[in-house]
């Protein structure tokens, strides 16, 4: 009766081996994972790498920029 309530059935109690093995999997996929949104963290927000890719509108923020400075009083 253990499906008929729409749930799956128990698996066979794991060894603690096996679930060691499974830790240490889930474990180095985290790490592998918060590595990787690190990169693309440190990617999105350096503005070198956003004023390379968009150099034109970096020119016209710019120049916006100078121009409100340059007329306050």
């Amino acid at each position: 009766m253990a499906g008929s309530n729409g749930l799956p059935k128990a698996h066979s109690p794991r060894s603690s081996a096996e679930l060691r093995a499974e830790i240490e999997r889930t474990r180095a996929e985290l790490a592998t994972s918060v590595s990787a949104l690190r990169e693309e963290v440190s990617v999105a927000t350096d503005w070198r790498q956003w004023v390379h890719r968009h150099p034109y509108a970096s020119l016209g923020a710019a120049f916006a920029v100078g121009l409100w400075l340059g007329s306050r009083d």
